[in-house]
């Protein structure tokens, strides 16, 4: 399929550049960070198949990010910096294999973009009409998703203190 880069950066870059800010805590890197992001695109754009730009923009720009915060040997200075840096060290395997599984649990038999849906909203502040937009469903579409993803984390959590 062939994908205007162009166009995908005018109506997503403000978008992304959002997302590594919030990530990163600084412009500069958030603006190169934006840039790798639709670099990567380009690269792969061969591979795309146009549905979801939104939702695979927002998910490069996440990985992008935290490679960023994988390679910085210092701390982030980003007030969710520490976060970041645990999330993106996992130092401890087992933390990080329960975690992996918690997540698994959670999003077993959701669509793909259902998580990052969730970030969106519950992480990076966005409303659920920007998500809308972003993802290609309803406002009551993505309210219904995260209404439901709400219901399974309390069933977690329920089943978390039985045990």
């Amino acid at each position: 399929m062939d994908v205007d880069i162009d166009q995908y950066y005018r109506r997503y870059g403000p978008l992304v550049l959002q997302r590594c800010r919030r990530l990163l805590g600084d412009d500069d890197e958030a603006m190169d960070a934006m840039q790798d992001t639709f670099v990567r695109l380009m690269r792969y754009q061969d591979r795309l198949t146009g549905r979801s730009p939104g939702a695979l923009l927002h998910r490069m720009a996440t990985n992008v990010c935290l490679n960023r915060v994988r390679a910085s040997k210092s701390r982030p200075t980003h007030p969710d910096g520490e976060l970041l840096t645990r999330i993106a060290g996992a130092d401890a395997p087992e933390r990080t294999v329960w975690a992996r599984l918690g997540l698994q649990r959670l999003f077993a038999g959701e669509p793909e973009d259902s998580r990052t849906m969730a970030v969106m909203v519950l992480l990076d502040g966005h409303t659920h009409e920007q998500v809308a937009a972003l993802v290609g469903l309803s406002v009551s579409g993505v309210r219904y998703r995260l209404r439901r993803l709400r219901g399974q984390i309390r069933e977690l959590e329920g089943g978390k203190d039985a045990a």
